[in-house]
């Protein structure tokens, strides 16, 4: 696993482990570079699971597919290093550059 995916994949998984009245579950595709976690609400299951975070690496970009939690995903990757014009955030409508 290439540096850049073991940094994603780590701070992708941080947000995972138990929640009251569900499950917060780490996902991972390594050879296709995508990481997420989903909630899986345990008081209501007909509800299909969401996803809280969802991170893919493509063309040495991170695009972020979806965050919803109040400690920005962004933010963890630049801390631990990832420049900040290396992330996209899809989810709030920054465009995705042509090859990634």
């Amino acid at each position: 696993m290439d540096q850049l995916s073991k940094i994603v994949k780590e701070r992708v998984f941080w947000y995972a482990g138990d929640s009251i009245g569900g499950e917060i579950v780490a996902l991972a595709n390594d050879q296709k570079r995508v990481y997420a976690v989903a909630v899986i609400a345990e008081s209501s299951p007909q509800q299909p699971p969401e996803f809280m975070i969802m991170a893919r690496i493509r063309g040495g970009r991170v695009i972020v597919e979806a965050d919803t939690t109040d400690r920005p995903l962004v933010d963890a990757l630049v801390a631990a290093g990832i420049s900040r014009d290396k992330i996209v955030l899809a989810y709030a409508g920054e465009p995705i550059p042509e090859g990634a």
